[in-house]
């Protein structure tokens, strides 16, 4: 799990819940007209642009951010050099006793251990890295898209609140209950944009690239394993993937 998400979201609520007690009361900032008016027409906005079933996996998506835990590269690299060994020592096929969690680096032992061509190897595990790539992207979209419509609602809400209290001068009692509607979806807005739908396109568009980055290691990993490079230059070579601080690993 991701708990750097879990505590920026509750961090956030609560400073926010805080600052608002220590001013007043939570109930001047609940807004019925606002919700809907924010939330439904983001949403709606949202199905417009992009396709009903993605916008649906698009909340499958997000959970990423909060469960998902990319191994880390380095790791990916280990495995890597100690089936690099294996495969020095006992040849390719002993490779098959291997196994790994990761599944796209375990299917990428079975078709080395099966046989596959390097070059359509290389060609399949790509394919896949690509296919992952846009699967993501959609999915950083829609929330990118919730980010930048939220907003948009929460002022279409502050001019609707607007309008009703201009209609409504001769009525004092009229211009409260408009002035909230108008102040209240400007902060639904920005809420629902910069404390979820931002944040979180953010997070999981750092996950994809890390997943990306982990599956081009694989790659060229095994392409080395195939050629039978030599373990320890296959790990200097792999090494290159990780940031300078992090390249030592014995």
């Amino acid at each position: 799990m991701d708990i750097g998400t879990l505590i920026g979201l509750v961090l956030g609520i609560v400073l926010i819940a805080a600052a608002i007690l220590l001013g007043g009361s939570l109930v001047f900032f609940i807004s019925i007209p606002s919700f809907l008016i924010v939330v439904g027409g983001t949403i709606a906005s949202v199905c417009v642009r992009h396709k009903v079933s993605e916008v649906v996996g698009a909340f499958a998506v997000m959970m990423k951010a909060f469960v998902v835990r990319v191994e880390p590269t380095e790791e990916i690299i280990n495995q890597l050099v100690e089936m690099a060994n294996i495969a020095r020592k006992d040849g390719i096929l002993a490779l098959e006793k291997v196994k790994s969690g990761n599944a796209f680096l375990q299917g990428a032992v079975n078709q080395c251990v099966d046989g596959a061509d390097p070059e359509f190897l290389t060609e399949i595990l790509s394919k896949e890295v690509a296919y992952l790539a846009e699967r993501h992207r959609k999915g950083v979209a829609i929330m990118e898209s919730f980010g930048e419509f939220a907003p948009v609602y929460g002022v279409v809400g502050s001019l609707i609140g607007l309008i009703q209290m201009l209609a409504s001068v001769d009525d004092p009692a009229s211009i409260g209950p408009a002035m909230s509607l108008a102040f209240l979806s400007t902060f639904y807005g920005l809420l629902l944009a910069y404390l979820w739908a931002v944040p979180i396109a953010g997070k999981l568009g750092d996950v994809s690239a890390d997943e990306q980055l982990n599956r081009r290691v694989i790659i060229d990993g095994m392409m080395g394993i195939q050629k039978g490079i030599n373990p320890r230059s296959l790990q200097e070579a792999l090494k290159a993937a990780l940031p300078t601080s992090q390249r030592d690993l014995g």
